[in-house]
């Protein structure tokens, strides 16, 4: 029993270790851009690109534990079971060969790793291969022969470990047990760990600069992680033919020509800004009363010393496609999520990277962990300089499901503004707050109803937030954007597919604002980066979607997306479209329906030539 055991850690270890051979080879491929990197950035990328390669080696080693596990039961002699386990690695290290040396050919022209985007070439392998000069045929193929020789050659001296007799039952029984707890420590390693974010591309990223990001990830997990996620997007929403299709996004752009210049509601065109995404902070909740009190008491009275809108909604309901909307200015989809598909995420706008190239510093801050669907990925991808989030941390305090709590880790960020404000560098600061979500666990007793209180809580500690900044020299010259990542369904009562579900409040304070008002123009998420880049005097022309809402000419309008269906809302009023029923709301407006479709399509659409 114990050469069975060892010969699933000695095939655990080898593919581990052959996994992270890809990293060096990775590097010496693409030498000039390895140059740029330090040598400790060399080692950073093999650090952490291993957890990706041992999650790879949960999969390798799935079926060899299942073998050895009825072969506790039944005898398989030596040389039929060695037979068996190295033809399922002659296999596994063909294959893996394979995506290794086209992945490195590739990757010169993709700017990404390898995932199952190839399949689609592979459907007409003619045209695939006419873009395939002989020489780079030759290299990789030499590629391909020495890692799978090299492989199979490993793979094998560790299958001579093999015995093949079955063990009498009442020794069997116990060791089955064992054996099914080391499947489970396997599965442990496919999932990527305990923790709430399971294994993905963000596991490993670890620099603003993509390339060490790249060469950190394994690419047969880039490849097997995407399998079936290459959905048809530009035929899910075929209302459209391409011609009318353009016309009709043409008037909805938010990117269209302006007749003149916006109003400017800023004292300075280059505050510093910060930038506070709450967690689930919708309408229903903030304006809501709990036990004689109001859930928010804070944020109500920040109303009124900022620059307050109204009439704002969510772009979506998760919050992977709201930090989307709000930092890149894409609106939600209905049954896809942009941010898990990486290398779509490559050339999408965003303001950290439009401030970043304005001279700004831009550093993103959560007390939680931000491979959760994919968002270090997303947020390197598109501009953001620094990200500091839960494995950054080491405060003496206890944590949540999902990190440290809003106390800890506000006060941290406030700190963290005003180091930076000290230091005289515009800069961009980001935190995305964590304690109003299941469990609703946080260490504060205001309200009976754990939810309520998890609410009352984090708006405790923005307000402490605000307070703190507003004594200190940095409010002059800071710009504070606070903005839900979704809304809130009503407490006790609601659908979340209702339009008040969507509706969420956006504050813009500090002393960069000329003066408090009351905005009544229609918007949402989708809207803050032009809104706000227009304010600073930078272009937006790269945010199709996005619309300043102080400029007099675009055409004001919210939408939004759920599961199945969208929501238009204009002051003349609203249409909601239900795609499952392929339904709308009664009174639902022609007009507005067009724009909704069109938005829809044209969002996919998008996705599908990214």
């Amino acid at each position: 029993m114990k050469r069975k055991l060892l010969l699933i850690v000695a095939i655990w270890v080898t593919t581990v270790l052959l996994m992270a051979l890809q990293k060096p080879l990775f590097l010496a491929y693409y030498a000039t851009q390895a140059a740029q990197a330090s040598v400790g950035e060399w080692w950073l990328v093999l650090w952490h690109g291993l957890k990706l390669d041992m999650t790879v080696a949960g999969y390798i080693t799935a079926l060899p534990i299942l073998f050895l596990l009825i072969n506790l039961w039944v005898s398989i002699p030596d040389k039929v079971g060695r037979w068996v386990l190295n033809g399922y690695f002659t296999v596994v290290s063909i294959a893996s060969a394979a995506l290794v040396a086209v992945d490195l050919g590739l990757y010169e022209y993709w700017g990404f790793r390898l995932d199952s985007t190839i399949l689609i070439y592979l459907a007409d392998p003619k045209e695939a291969m006419a873009s395939v000069d002989a020489w780079m045929a030759i290299r990789q193929s030499i590629i391909f022969v020495l890692y799978a020789a090299l492989l199979i050659i490993c793979y094998r001296r560790v299958v001579r470990l093999y015995e093949g007799r079955a063990l009498r039952w009442y020794r069997a029984l116990p060791w089955s047990v064992v054996m099914l707890l080391v499947a489970g420590l396997d599965f442990l390693a496919i999932r990527g760990g305990v923790g709430t974010s399971v294994a993905n591309v963000s596991k490993v990223c670890f620099s603003p600069t993509l390339f060490l990001n790249h060469a950190a990830t394994n690419p047969i997990f880039s490849f097997l992680s995407t399998l079936g996620k290459q959905a048809n997007f530009a035929a899910e929403y075929p209302f459209y033919d391409a011609k009318t299709l353009a016309e009709q996004f043409d008037a909805l752009r938010g990117n269209q020509p302006s007749e003149g210049p916006s109003e400017q509601v800023l004292k300075t065109s280059r505050p510093n800004v910060l930038l506070v995404v709450l967690e689930s902070f919708g309408s229903t909740v903030f304006e809501a009363d709990e036990e004689g009190a109001p859930i928010m008491p804070e944020l109500r009275k920040l109303r009124d010393e900022a620059i307050f809108f109204e009439n704002f909604y969510a772009s979506s309901f998760r919050t992977d496609r709201g930090q989307m909307a709000i930092l890149s200015g894409f609106p939600g989809q209905t049954r896809a999520s942009l941010m898990k598909l990486t290398p779509k995420c490559l050339a999408l706008p965003s303001i950290a990277r439009s401030l970043g190239r304005e001279g700004y510093r831009t550093t993103y801050y959560y007390g939680g962990d931000l491979n959760f669907t994919n968002q270090a990925s997303y947020m390197y991808a598109t501009g953001w300089q620094q990200l500091v989030w839960q494995k950054d941390m080491s405060f003496d305090a206890p944590t949540s499901k999902w990190g440290y709590d809003d106390a800890v880790v506000g006060d941290f960020v406030t700190d963290e503004v005003l180091r930076l404000s000290a230091e005289g560098e515009p800069f961009l600061a980001g935190w995305l707050t964590l304690s109003s979500h299941e469990p609703f666990e946080v260490p504060y007793e205001q309200f009976s109803d754990p939810r309520t209180n998890a609410f009352a809580f984090t708006d405790h500690c923005v307000g402490r937030m605000i307070e703190r900044l507003k004594a200190s020299p940095a409010w002059e010259n800071l710009l504070v954007v606070l903005i839900p990542d979704h809304g809130c369904r009503p407490f006790r009562q609601g659908q979340y597919t209702d339009t008040e579900t969507f509706q969420i409040p956006m504050w813009w304070l500090g002393g960069a604002i000329k003066e408090p008002r009351t905005v009544a123009q229609f918007g949402a998420q989708i809207d803050l980066a032009a809104t706000l880049l227009a304010q600073l005097g930078i272009a937006h022309d790269d945010f199709d979607y996005s619309k300043d809402l102080f400029d007099p000419a675009i055409p004001k309008f919210a939408y939004y997306t759920y599961n199945e269906g969208f929501g238009i809302l204009e002051e003349s009023g609203m249409s909601l479209w239900d795609g499952g029923s392929n339904r709308t709301n009664e009174g639902a407006d022609e007009r507005q329906l067009q724009m909704g479709r069109t938005l829809l399509q044209q969002t996919y659409l998008d996705i599908s030539k990214r």
